[in-house]
């Protein structure tokens, strides 16, 4: 396995979760349980206001915020719309000419 770092990507943490083998295989797939356990813990410091939206968006690898709202509503999250969210928007729209 190669460990070298991508000069270009930011350093990443990566942490191991240990689950007995006979109940992992109930779990899904190693792939399945990883993306699982990264959306439930980033879920979670959303809710407590440990991450923004930009930054939950971009731990999860959501390509739009459309992407993150779908997420979002799927787990029941509703009225996270912040003030700094409307002026990231009112920016966007005003770069693509309206």
């Amino acid at each position: 396995m190669d460990n070298a770092r991508d000069p270009n990507q930011p350093p990443v943490m990566e942490i191991t979760v240990r689950i007995p083998d006979d109940l992992a295989r109930r779990l899904g797939t190693a792939g399945e349980v990883e993306r699982r356990v990264l959306e439930a813990l980033a879920l979670d410091e959303f809710k407590l206001g440990h991450l923004s939206r930009a930054e939950l968006r971009r731990l999860l690898g959501f390509g739009t915020r459309a992407k993150l709202d779908e997420f979002l509503t799927a787990h029941e999250v509703f009225g996270t719309y912040t003030p700094a969210d409307l002026e990231r928007d009112r920016q966007d729209l005003q770069r693509l000419g309206f």
